[in-house]
């Protein structure tokens, strides 16, 4: 037996992808954008005097993303912030398929709006390629982190990656999947 679709694919075949068609005249239905990869990372630079620092990121990432994440590396050296080649800096998820979907829908419809004063994400944070790129200032909006067992509050990067080719196809297609993009002049 097959595992049940995660809702917000759901939601993209059935809802999504007629309306993007619609919307830019698309003959075919391979041409419609959709979410490729959803990439989470924290970066800890504080990390190079605290290594627990780096045991508490994986733990959360794991805890948010459902998947282990890679812990990424300095490249070079830099005397100035007291870093070596090779030392750990940070922590890093990329969610594909299922879990993507799973991710997204728990971001817009639970994380997001636990956000103090949350008015919408911008609409701005797209690179000109289509895909959009959200900075968290902490781990805590996330259900899964439980308060008390949190040592620092980490910021993290969500680059959602689509294989729409303009900015306003991936607009189109974020805003239809849910995401809660701010009103103008608010």
């Amino acid at each position: 037996m097959a595992a049940a679709k995660p809702r917000l694919h759901e939601l993209y075949i059935s809802k999504v992808v007629p309306a993007l068609r619609k919307e830019f005249s698309y003959k075919n239905p391979m041409a419609v954008p959709k979410v490729e990869k959803v990439t989470l990372n924290i970066g800890l630079g504080e990390a190079t005097q605290n290594a627990k620092l780096m045991d508490g990121a994986v733990n959360e990432l794991t805890q948010i993303s459902g998947q282990r994440p890679v812990i990424t590396k300095a490249t070079k050296s830099i005397a100035a912030f007291k870093l070596r080649e090779g030392m750990p800096i940070g922590c890093m998820v990329t969610l594909r398929g299922s879990r993507m979907y799973e991710f997204l829908d728990r971001l817009f419809n639970v994380s997001l709006p636990r956000v103090r004063d949350f008015r919408g994400v911008s609409g701005k944070a797209f690179d000109g390629r289509g895909n959009y790129t959200l900075g968290l200032k902490e781990q805590l909006i996330f259900p899964e982190i439980d308060y008390n067992k949190v040592e620092k509050t980490k910021g993290m990067n969500i680059c959602i990656t689509t294989t729409a080719r303009t900015d306003s196809e991936a607009m189109s297609l974020l805003k239809l999947m849910g995401m809660p993009f701010r009103q103008p002049g608010s």
